[in-house]
């Protein structure tokens, strides 16, 4: 994703005017919600405020206002047939000419956007954990990747990406605020099943994931009921994970299958209101 405010102090470092779009409102069916920005130079952009007629009426009056130094404008537009563009709903856009008050603003709207992106803990850096963690990466998340082998994990880690070594993988999920995803594809079928139960006994997850095929689902909810455990709590459970099932088992396809269904999972609100931890015990691998 496009860091508009690092973006915006490169080019101001350079001498470079520019303008920064804002989504001011959004009404009905729109390409891009409100908050959303672009910055507009007088040969480049950055980010987007949704694409099309839209964009290009932003981009153009943005121009216009670096040429001529208006400091701000507002575009009332309607998404429909005036606008070559079918969605229908109404978008209010904001132009402000930045200055170093719009990187400050920019830096803390960018933080409080990080600090509310759900969570979510990777376990295992393997081959699949490392594409797991590249495509991961520049989605919306907070992601915690947790192994305890330390050579796994590639000498450079994505960017945004918090690196966890631990023995104690229940450590971090014990500490995991409500909501969060968990994805369990470490080198140990024990380990996973030791990680993916106390995931499960939370109570609170938008999404438990577990590598693995139909018998080794299968095998786990055998394991998992032998333990005394609520077998209702099984239905929290994915396994195999990747809702498309197209037999491919190249860990990038998983891995993009996987984000695709982490990303519908945490978009939906807790169906019930979170019940508190149950403590789980530390494991060692």
């Amino acid at each position: 994703m496009t860091i508009l405010s690092t973006t915006l102090s490169d080019w101001l470092s350079l001498g470079a005017p520019a303008i920064l779009v804002t989504v001011a409102e959004a009404r009905g069916s729109t390409p891009r919600e409100e908050g959303a920005g672009m910055l507009v130079g007088r040969e480049a952009c950055a980010g987007t405020v949704g694409g099309g007629r839209l964009e290009w009426t932003a981009i153009a009056t943005a121009r216009r206002m670096l040429e001529d130094g208006t400091a701000a404008e507002t575009l009332d537009l309607a998404l429909g047939p005036a606008t070559g563009q079918c969605c229908g709903g109404h978008v209010v856009l904001r132009l402000e000419r930045a200055d170093s008050g719009t990187v400050a603003a920019l830096q803390e709207r960018e933080r409080r956007a990080r600090e509310a992106r759900p969570t979510l803990l990777l376990f295992g850096a393997g081959h699949v954990g490392r594409a797991m963690a590249t495509a991961f990466a520049p989605l919306p998340l907070r992601l915690r990747w947790i192994d305890g082998r330390a050579q796994e994990f590639p000498g450079t880690i994505p960017a945004g990406v918090e690196r966890i070594l631990t023995d104690s993988p229940l450590d971090p999920l014990a500490e995991a605020p409500a909501g969060a995803g968990y994805l369990v594809l470490t080198h140990s079928h024990a380990l996973d099943f030791e990680i993916a139960e106390a995931a499960l006994r939370r109570g609170d997850a938008a999404y438990v994931g577990m590598i693995g095929s139909a018998t080794k689902r299968a095998k786990f909810e055998r394991w998992f009921r032998a333990r005394g455990r609520e077998a209702q709590a099984l239905e929290g459970l994915t396994c195999p994970i990747g809702a498309a099932l197209t037999g491919d088992k190249r860990p990038e396809v998983i891995a993009a299958l996987a984000a695709a269904e982490l990303l519908v999972a945490l978009a939906k609100p807790l169906t019930a209101s979170p019940r508190r931890p149950t403590p789980v015990r530390s494991v060692h691998s």
